[in-house]
């Protein structure tokens, strides 16, 4: 969109007043004055309001995989691969939340009607557990599995959940880039703001789901499943109240447009020039105009020569008249450059979040057949995942404060003045996924050694899971973090949500490859009459081996992305676009 006149300022009252150089407009589509909009005024309403949000989510889906089992009569391998379809779709639902956001509604209002479609999902999921599932009455639990229920029940269940997977889906990559918009990236000071925002972000995110991993999980593991739904629903409301408390504090981008109108238009251009030759002085040749989409124009770059056609200007054809389906400004060719350029880093994400899902199922199952008791004190399988929480914050607090500062340091010896890069810390998390998902396996040839076939459990006590749930937070914050920040910078202005939709979008493809991947182990290691190894009785199974073959995997992937990684060439803009209409000029 078109951004302001840079350090524009008014007087109102004898006050200086000035507005954002990023081109953000308050709530009433002024431009956003910066001493009243934004920042961390707004920034931490927004955090607070993401905290809230996870900690429904996770309330819901940290034990799913034991609803699935006990409450709907899943054995493990069918519900593994349940939650890996669902939460695998949640993320598919960012790309409409994204979309939706960047072409027609904007991030604001995106983010109010996602919520409340998630509010509702929550309420629906409440009553349907409260009122059919649970019966008889105290089923759910470790000892008592639950009747078998109607096809009205399982449709009523699939569609309260699966709302909530649109509601979430839809608002979570939209509430990240939301954030950031609250910090204008032309202020140096709001620049660390904004950076810092991501890590702050991504910590809130776990924060939230700290309680439902540990107090809601703690009820649900006894059976009190409703309980636990409804206060998943009662934080979701309040985050919606929250959000919407804030209204005139945010700063906003107005909606860009339809990208695939503009991503076609630039195909088609290009196609219909297939035989014309680039000449040798090609910028003097190629169409300049500012491109109406992005408040920043993006200067041309070398690579996919052959999109350069799309704004190459034959005898033929008239500036001043021009057809926009064969004649493209090579600021709107360099946006589709942009993203094929973004695509290869992120295919090399999903195998990660392959891994990353295994918290959400496997991890729980293999700690379901451990001891999980200390003393009178149980511990239920899904709240391991508190030590990925605690994790993911000290990582966080040690990545900002010591590891960065200090590669900084050194780098500023060489006359370089940034820390880790983001395509760096990307390689990191790949390396200590791969630590995980070694360490997890290790941890499983112990608990098989200590494991009783009959009985399904084992005497290893579920604190070994620690590493493994340490080491995944830990890669979360290099990779996840990291790839928010990436993907968000990299992409261009009128597609900031699209970008953290491909971080998003990573983890939904990870899910279905997740339970693709199960499903042919399956396949092939039930051959024979063999259990396979992730047969319901874990103990005759052998889930290390799953383990190690996702650690291959990850080493495999890691080799790509550095090759990816090196290829990558980074988005270039240019001088602000000054194209105001005369409403949208700095004034009170």
């Amino acid at each position: 969109m078109a951004c302001l006149e840079l350090s524009k300022e008014v007087k109102l009252k004898g006050e200086e007043e000035e507005c954002t150089n990023d081109g953000t407009v308050d709530f009433h589509g002024m431009p956003a004055i910066r001493g009243k909009t934004g920042t961390w005024k707004a920034g931490i309403i927004l955090l607070l309001n993401q905290g809230l949000a996870t900690l429904a989510f996770f309330g819901v889906g940290v034990n799913l995989v034991l609803f699935l089992t006990r409450v709907m009569q899943e054995n493990n391998a069918e519900a593994a691969n349940s939650v890996s379809k669902w939460t695998g779709t949640v993320y598919i639902f960012s790309l409409v939340g994204a979309f939706l956001s960047d072409s027609y509604w904007g991030r604001f209002k995106s983010c109010a009607i996602f919520q409340v479609i998630y509010v509702i999902g929550l309420v629906l999921l409440s009553l349907a557990s409260q009122l059919y599932l649970l019966k008889p009455k105290g089923c759910g639990d470790r000892t008592t599995l639950c009747g078998a229920h109607s096809t009205v029940e399982i449709s009523l269940f699939y569609i309260s959940v699966y709302m909530i997977g649109l509601g979430y889906g839809g608002y979570q990559p939209n509430i990240a880039t939301f954030g950031a918009d609250q910090f204008d990236e032309h202020d140096p000071r709001e620049k660390q703001s904004k950076q810092a925002f991501f890590s702050y972000f991504y910590l809130a995110l776990n924060l939230g789901s700290l309680f439902s991993n540990t107090i809601l999980d703690y009820f649900e593991d006894d059976g009190m499943w409703a309980l636990g739904f409804w206060a998943s629903a009662a934080s979701a409301f309040a985050a919606l109240l929250l959000f919407l408390g804030g209204t005139l504090k945010y700063r906003q981008f107005r909606s860009s447009g339809n990208p695939i109108t503009r991503f076609s238009q630039v195909i088609i251009a290009a196609s219909n020039k297939w035989g014309v030759e680039i000449p040798e002085n090609e910028d003097a040749a190629l169409y300049d105009e500012s491109s109406t989409t992005a408040a920043r124009k993006m200067l041309h770059t070398q690579g996919f020569k052959f999109l350069d056609k799309a704004a190459l200007i034959t005898s033929n054809e008239k500036q001043s008249n021009r057809n926009p389906w064969r004649l493209c400004p090579i600021s709107q060719v360099e946006e589709v450059k942009c993203i094929l350029r973004l695509l290869p880093i992120w295919l090399c994400t999903i195998i990660y979040s392959v891994v990353f899902t295994q918290m959400a199922s496997i991890f729980v199952e293999q700690g379901d057949a451990m001891k999980s008791t200390i003393g009178k004190f149980r511990i239920p399988a899904a709240s391991m995942s508190s030590f990925d929480i605690v994790s993911v914050a000290v990582v966080i607090f040690l990545y900002r404060r010591v590891l960065d500062p200090f590669v900084k340091k050194i780098k500023k010896h060489k006359g370089e003045a940034v820390g880790i890069t983001q395509r760096q810390r990307m390689g990191i998390g790949l390396v200590i996924a791969v630590m995980a998902m070694l360490s997890a396996g290790i941890v499983e040839c112990y608990r098989l050694k200590y494991a009783s076939k009959d009985q399904g459990s084992s005497s290893l006590s579920i604190l070994w899971q620690i590493p493994q749930y340490s080491l995944i937070g830990a890669s979360e914050v290099f990779m996840y973090v990291g790839q928010l920040e990436f993907f968000n910078e990299q992409a261009p202005d009128g597609l900031k949500s699209f970008g953290s939709a491909l971080c998003m979008t990573s983890i939904s493809l990870g899910n279905y490859v997740s339970s693709l991947l199960v499903s042919v182990v399956m396949k092939i290691s039930t051959t024979d009459n063999m259990s396979g190894w992730i047969p319901a009785n874990l103990n005759k199974g052998h889930l290390d081996r799953f383990y190690f073959l996702l650690a291959a995997l990850t080493i495999l992937d890691l080799v790509a992305y550095i090759a990816c990684a090196k290829w990558y060439k980074a988005i270039k803009h240019g001088e602000m676009i000054q194209q105001l209409k005369e409403e949208d000029k700095c004034k009170v």
